[in-house]
């Protein structure tokens, strides 16, 4: 029985089109240039900041994003970044009397932007709030407190393989690989999405596992 379902949030619940293009505008490169290279880092297994090292080698990501967030360019997130399954799956989720968490690698900015969008859950963290990023076990740990519920009976949701269904797994959690975004396209037929309780194309199909 699932009694909780805890979900990723890049690509999984936020589209990442303006991450990008607002990390395209600040480095002055075109836009799809930028779309490029992360489908290239992507499909060579790299995490996807290997882009903007591509673009300027050495870049101190960390001190762009502060500048960026100096200079009032930073992280913005609203209604139209969402995609169009989320609010009426995770609404229907806590229908059925499931616990809905949202939990991902993202920033503490980021998590503040997802609270005012006032999203169907029971609770919200981030990475950066957590002090903790997957594949850690420490995440998936604070994951499985956020459920309030036995590992075996909380299902992590998530389109990365290698970051959501194998280290979610590993913590004890059932999973499910969402086929979203680039990661979940590209790595659809990976082992590790394979590895996965269920495959999924919509946070709707959650509503017929949860069912039992």
């Amino acid at each position: 029985m699932i009694r909780a379902v805890a979900l990723d949030i890049g690509e999984t619940l936020v589209r990442d089109d303006r991450y990008w293009a607002s990390w395209a505008d600040w480095l002055d490169i075109p836009r799809h240039t930028v779309s490029a290279l992360v489908g290239a880092v992507v499909a060579a297994g790299q995490d996807n900041t290997e882009a903007l090292r591509l673009i300027r080698p050495g870049i101190d990501v960390a001190a762009e994003y502060a500048a960026r967030e100096a200079a009032g360019r930073g992280e913005r997130l609203d209604e139209t970044d969402l995609y169009p399954d989320v609010r009426p799956a995770l609404a229907a989720l806590r229908e059925q009397g499931v616990r809905v968490v949202v939990a991902g690698n993202q920033t503490v900015k980021a998590g503040r932007l997802l609270r005012e969008l006032d999203l169907p859950c029971d609770a919200l963290a981030t990475s950066g709030e957590w002090g903790a990023a997957k594949p850690s076990a420490e995440f998936f740990a604070r994951v499985v407190e956020a459920a309030q519920a036995d590992a075996m009976e909380t299902l992590y949701v998530g389109d990365h393989p290698v970051n959501d269904v194998i280290p979610a797994a590993a913590a004890g959690l059932r999973t499910a690989h969402l086929r979203r975004g680039p990661w979940g396209y590209l790595w659809a037929e990976s082992p590790e999405a394979a590895a996965a309780d269920w495959r999924i194309s919509s946070l709707h199909d959650l509503l017929d596992i949860t069912r039992g």
